[in-house]
């Protein structure tokens, strides 16, 4: 991963989202008529010492900044850090808020400019940029590299991909200069790049350097991986091109890891396949349609292949289903470890989550999974992929029972909760639970593949692990509306 919490520890980095923001005011301008052409590329060696001017000079053009203007509302009232108590206010005071706000102060609203990048796709004015630059946008302009102003509109975008696609607001049915995405990228570690954008809102600023590494994965994107450059990105080249040597958009840039949000020589770009694919979308539909199996996954550690009987960590264990959704009505099953998809291996849950996502909606697919330690076959027909509102699920009830201690834990039924299973109400240090990240308020969903009601059914299914010569048995925990396993070994019951 590109940014773990020991990364963070050590290092004191961060992934920074590129874009820059300022006070101020966004602009307009007018919109000449003028003539453009795609721009040509052509292959350009680079011997030590030779000029990157002619390349710079022909993809320019095409590159443009992006200034949005930004509306936040702010808490609390002028003059007040956060939201006042109404109940510490005078009686007038309070009083007069309800009177006058039903309760509560009026939201106060910020305004500022949000600065990014962006490039041309076509003649007619598509630009592509990142979503979060122009996230919660009031309204766009799209900046030249000479000069010219242009409003813009957004199409579409994506989130989970952080692409946008805007159109430029052009009466004069102008022509843009204009550059591709290439849709099959032939990439290695160690080819040139270039970058070009409105790094700190400076415009058209092109940098140099090389692929780092390929294939990053990113806890802010699920749905694709980065290429890694150490051509200097830094605030406002979000959305902006990585040219190669021949004047091809092989990427998009989007985040930096970084101390202090300034550049350190570590920036990544998302795949120009990738973004080709999902600018398509957004131009025939305005949305991205990605296919949905309904499931919460997590990776196969090495306690959970030993208690599922896995010779290696690989593949993605099942954690929990959506009600109706495609995996549950396919007959898929919490605890199933998910080896392959189409024939082909699945490596984690990032390398599943992506390729289900690169699915379409309404596509069969074959997924051999492991299931009481056996391997078979089961057919899904994939789902749309909903929004983050509409996946939350309503759970079941449990019932009342004195607290027990098990593997450092002190656990009870979960009561009143909404969650049917076992509380964990007390967990001590350095124990096999605390070592394995159990934590108080965790619920025991389920312990070696069984439903678990009462502290008897832990124990029960404690002893089966056992009979079974499981050196682990692979419990089911819910915190809030995320599920995932852990193994416990043995040995600490």
């Amino acid at each position: 991963m590109i940014s773990t919490p020991r990364i963070r520890q050590l290092l004191g980095v961060s992934l920074v989202a590129l874009s820059a923001f300022a006070g101020g005011a966004a602009v307009t301008g007018s919109m000449p008529a003028a003539m453009a052409q795609e721009v040509q590329t052509q292959s350009v060696a680079v011997p030590q010492g030779a000029s990157l001017a002619d390349l710079i000079e022909r993809v320019s053009p095409a590159v443009v900044s992006i200034n949005v203007r930004v509306q936040a509302p702010v808490a609390g009232m002028p003059g007040m850090q956060g939201a006042p108590n109404l109940e510490q206010l005078p009686p007038q005071f309070r009083e007069w808020l309800e009177r006058e706000f039903g309760g509560q102060p009026a939201p106060q609203m910020r305004e500022g400019l949000s600065l990014g990048s962006g490039f041309f796709i076509s003649e007619d004015g598509y630009v592509v940029t990142n979503n979060h630059v122009i996230e919660d946008a009031t309204e766009i302009t799209v900046v030249m590299s000479d000069g010219e102003e242009f409003n813009a509109t957004v199409v579409g975008a994506d989130p989970l991909t952080d692409i946008a696609l805007l159109e430029i607001e052009n009466p004069d049915d102008r022509s843009f200069p204009f550059v591709r995405l290439d849709t099959d990228p032939s990439l290695r570690v160690g080819d040139w790049v270039v970058a070009v954008g409105n790094p700190f809102g400076l415009g058209g600023t092109a940098t140099f350097g090389i692929i780092s590494a390929l294939g990053r994965e990113s806890r802010l994107a699920n749905y694709n991986e980065f290429i890694q450059i150490d051509a200097p990105i830094n605030r406002g080249n979000s959305g902006g091109p990585t040219f190669d040597m021949e004047g091809n958009v092989i990427g998009v840039n989007s985040q930096i890891l970084s101390p202090t949000g300034g550049n350190i020589g570590i920036g990544f770009a998302i795949p120009s396949d990738v973004a080709s694919e999902i600018v398509s979308q957004l131009i025939e539909t305005g949305r991205v349609s990605r296919g949905w199996l309904g499931v919460q996954i997590q990776d196969v550690t090495e306690d959970i292949a030993d208690s599922v009987g896995l010779e290696s960590q690989s593949g993605a264990i099942v954690s929990s289903l959506v009600s109706g959704g495609p995996a549950a009505a396919a007959g898929l099953r919490r605890g199933d470890v998910i080896l392959a998809m189409n024939g082909d291996d699945v490596e984690n849950a990032n390398g599943l989550t992506r390729r289900v996502g690169a699915a379409r909606a309404n596509e069969e697919v074959r997924f051999t999974v492991l299931r009481d330690g056996r391997e078979q076959t089961i057919r899904v027909r994939l789902g749309d992929r909903p929004s983050e509102q509409a996946l939350n699920q309503t759970p079941s009830v449990g019932e009342p029972e004195q607290p027990q201690t098990y593997f450092g834990m002190t656990v009870s039924p979960a009561g009143e909760s909404d969650v049917a299973g076992l509380l964990v109400e007390n967990v001590e240090p350095r124990s096999e639970a605390a070592q394995k990240g159990l934590r108080p308020g965790d619920i025991i969903v389920e312990a070696g593949g069984a439903t678990i009601q009462s502290v008897s059914d832990l124990t029960e299914a404690v002893e089966d692990a056992r009979g079974e010569g499981r050196p682990a048995i692979l419990l089911l925990v819910q915190n809030g509306g995320t599920q995932r396993y852990i193994a416990l070994q043995l040995d600490g019951f």
